[in-house]
């Protein structure tokens, strides 16, 4: 079947899959990108499109984007944002805009293999997964600065989460978009979606599988060391929304109550100390520690109850995006 024949007997077909892509700077890069993508999807049967989000770039990532736009066996999509949000912010602004029941997500750096895609969605619906990830088993990236933080990071993500994976940094994935779209990815959680749709389904029907991943040909990486530190900072965060999200409530009053207990425990030992014992108690460093955690635990109970206060205005109130929208490229059919 030729190309011309694929595309009229799928035209008039629902969309089947969306291919999200989030670009910056990425010039010499996103022009092979697209041409890799269609040659890896030039046998699959259903109906795709692509999404290309640019990232704000500064180069000419986008002009070199537009020129497929009007690729006749190409339903390309580019959605340029106003200024450079980060990678979560386009990522969550191609998965407002894909149109498919399914939603694959991948890196513009050459680093992800498009060929792995259609395996991938096979491997999601023969194992009733909502989310498959990108296993990089044979990561083409530097030993001290990419690798041991990645293992040390999906090590104590598996930990914390409770999701038990391989590889939580791969951009790879496959989702069901009526689950995704139950998800809102904000500051820079992207590495942490397996951690969010646990919080929508069950892990077992999260996955992972491995794929191919290349050494970067183009350009240099926008990450470095200094994303492990980021990444511990996000993670409490992730901790804490998993677990505490809807009832903040609780991590403060449980702070507030045990640091009351203590509290409770040495004033009571210097009330026995002063009245029955008759011992000085004024100059002791202890009565300033007991005072100070009764101090302690009211302000951790108030914060708690504000917290709650705060928590339900946020899930009654309107949800705004973490982008902006400058223009939209499409073809004209």
């Amino acid at each position: 079947m030729t190309e011309a024949e694929l595309i009229s007997q799928t035209s008039g077909q629902p969309m089947e899959l969306s291919l999200v892509v989030p670009i910056f700077n990425e010039e010499e890069s996103v022009g092979p990108l697209i041409d890799r993508i269609c040659e890896a999807m030039k046998d699959y049967p259903h109906r795709w499109e692509l999404v290309l989000v640019d990232d704000g770039s500064a180069d000419a990532t986008l002009l070199n984007a537009r020129k497929y736009i009007e690729q006749p066996d190409l339903d390309l999509k580019i959605v340029e944002l106003q200024r450079n949000f980060g990678q979560t912010a386009a990522m969550q602004a191609g998965i407002d805009t894909a149109r498919g029941r399914l939603i694959a997500t991948l890196d513009g750096d050459l680093q992800n293999d498009p060929k792995d895609i259609p395996s991938m969605v096979e491997a999601l619906e023969a194992r009733e997964l909502d989310l498959l990830v990108g296993w990089r088993k044979n990561r083409q990236d530097g030993l001290f600065l990419r690798k041991i933080p990645s293992w040390c990071a999906n090590y104590l993500i598996g930990r914390i989460t409770g999701v038990k994976l391989h590889d939580y940094g791969c951009s790879l994935k496959i989702y069901r978009a009526s689950i995704i779209k139950q998800v809102k990815l904000m500051g820079e959680m992207h590495r942490f979606i397996p951690a969010w749709v646990a919080g929508v389904v069950p892990s077992s029907r999260i996955g992972e599988m491995p794929v191919t991943h290349h050494a970067r040909q183009h350009g240099v990486s926008k990450y470095g060391i200094s994303r492990t530190f980021r990444v511990i900072l996000d993670l409490l965060s992730v901790m804490f929304f998993m677990r505490y999200k809807a009832r903040p409530g609780h991590f403060f009053g449980s702070l507030g109550l045990g640091t009351g207990f203590l509290s409770v425990l040495i004033l009571l030992y210097l009330f026995v100390d002063k009245f029955i014992f008759g011992n000085d108690i004024g100059g002791r460093p202890m009565l300033i520690v007991g005072v100070m955690l009764f101090l302690s635990s009211v302000q951790l109970v108030t914060t708690g109850i504000l917290a709650e206060m705060i928590a339900r205005t946020y899930f009654q109130a309107d949800e705004t995006p973490n982008y902006i929208i400058r223009t939209t490229f499409r073809r004209q059919d």
